[in-house]
This record gives C-alpha cells, structure tokens and sequence, in this order.
C-alpha cells in the first residue's frame, strides 16, 4: 500500500477556497484506474505469464464504477470493516454483502457492527464516476464530489470503490511443452451485476491517510488509483474450459461458475492506492 502525505504550506489548489466553518478538510479528487502488464512476467511478443504457465495477452479492458466512497470510523471498538480483507467466517465479498462459512450472505453493515461493537464505519463523501473507463488507455480523471468536497471533522481512513462492472478480452496460450491447450484461444470475462440486483458486483478497498480537523492544512489534494495486472488469471486451469460456438472461451458467473468465482475472488485482493497531498489556502 503506498501512502504518502506532504505539507506544502503556502500553496494554494485551485477551486480549494476554504473559509471558517466551510469544513476541516477541501477535497480535490482525481482518479486513475490501468491495466498494467509487468515486466517480470512479459513475453516478447506481449503476453504475459502466469503463476499457471499459461500466457495471456489482454486486448480490451473496460470498466464501469458506481462510485468511490471515503470512510472514517465511526468510533470505538474494532478497526473499519475491509471488504477486501474479511475477519474470519467470511469470504468472498461483493455486491454488498460477504458470504459467510455456512453459506450465508451477511450485508458489510452487520459484519462491521459485529466487528467493532456497532461501530463500524460510516461514509463521508461519495466520488461519482459516470463515465466507463478504458484500462488500457488510461487517463486522469478529475471527480466531483458529493454532498460536497467540504468534509466534517474525521479521520477518513478508507477508499471503497464500487466496481459495476468489467469485461477483459483477449488471449490465453500454453507456456509448456507439450501445450494443455493447443493453440491460441480467444477469451472474454465478463463481471456484471446479479439480474436481481443493482449493487456493485465487486468492492474493492484501499487504505489512505485523510485527517479532516483543525491542526492540518485545510486543502487536500487527492490521487486514487488502481492498477490490475495479470496476475488476475493466475487461478485458471484454461484446460477445463469449454469454447463456444466461435472459438471463444466465454467466462460468466453462468457459463463458466467456479472460475468465475476464482476470478472474482482474485480481483477482491487488488487494493487501490491514495496519495494526499495537504496545503494552506
């Protein structure tokens, strides 16, 4: 997890004005979200290797988020529920809710109150991302904020991000010899939300640094990012897994169920990360 917080007093951000009584802390938000091949696992020709020995290359890579929202604690007891990080009982969680040992599907509400004696965390401004966001050409993306960039007094200490949806495409090949799988196959995974709900179909969460109080420079400028990479596939066996009509290895939660949950549960462990930057209006 990086975080890193700078005082640079003197500087101003623009569209920060902070006045007396305006909040502890002016949020400018931006965010960036990539998929990011890495060096270690790069082939010559742009794959990339797996845990597995199988190599894939991702040509599309799009995701849809319904917001990131900041917690703070909301006071005593234990320390914040991390959806990505479950106390033990639970696994899996997503969509608002963690499955439980015995099958169970407990909302994120009743594990943080049983976590921290009732208090839990609670949400103090939620980052609207309306746009889909292509991971392969990423940009930074300036956000809104609401009910306002002018926080209350906290110590917001989580980013949740809300992922509505994602589809990778591309191609996944066979690094042994002999091959498991005979040639290049083409392949798309798609996560979207159950047709009974509309909740996010993944939380993903993040630690970051954000005091919001008097003793702090007012102006907080605030960098999200998240970066996937392939190490998302390292659980497939691609040898179990059936084409389609076209040749295409099409995973869904309905196609394809247990590696559909592999992959979900793999994407669960990919925590975004937040640098503060702090100044003097």
């Amino acid at each position: 997890m990086r975080r890193s917080l700078f005082l640079l007093l003197g500087l101003a951000l623009g569209g920060c004005a902070w006045e007396p009584g305006q909040g502890f802390a002016v949020v400018e938000p931006s965010m960036r979200v990539t998929y990011e091949p890495l060096s270690e696992r790069a082939t010559s020709d742009g794959y990339q290797r797996l845990s597995s020995d199988y190599q894939v290359r991702v040509d599309l890579a799009v995701m849809r988020m319904s917001g990131i929202e900041l917690l703070a604690s909301a006071g005593g007891g234990g320390g914040a529920f991390d959806p990505s990080n479950p106390p033990p009982g639970y696994s899996l969680c997503h969509g608002g809710h963690c499955h439980r040992d015995d099958g169970a599907l407990i909302p994120y509400e009743q594990i943080a109150a049983e976590m921290g004696g009732g208090g839990g965390s609670r949400t103090v401004v939620t980052l609207p991302v309306a746009e889909p966001l292509d991971l392969l050409a990423p940009e930074t993306r300036a956000l809104s904020c609401s009910p306002r960039c002018a926080l209350p007094e906290a110590q917001v200490s989580q980013g949740r991000w809300g992922v509505e949806s994602l589809r990778l495409e591309g191609s996944v090949r066979d690094g042994r010899v002999p091959p498991r799988i005979a040639d290049a196959r083409r392949f798309r995974v798609d996560f979207v939300p159950d047709d009974q709900s509309d909740a996010p179909v993944a939380i993903l969460s993040g630690e970051l640094d954000l005091p919001s109080d008097r003793s702090t420079p007012p102006a907080a400028k605030l960098d999200l990012s998240l970066k996937l990479t392939a190490a998302l596939f390292d659980p497939l066996d691609w040898s179990t897994l059936s084409q389609d009509q076209n040749g295409v290895v099409n995973i869904t939660a309905s196609t394809h169920p247990e590696a559909y949950k592999a992959l979900m549960e793999r994407l669960a462990r990919f925590s975004p990360e937040a640098e503060v930057t702090r100044a003097d209006p």
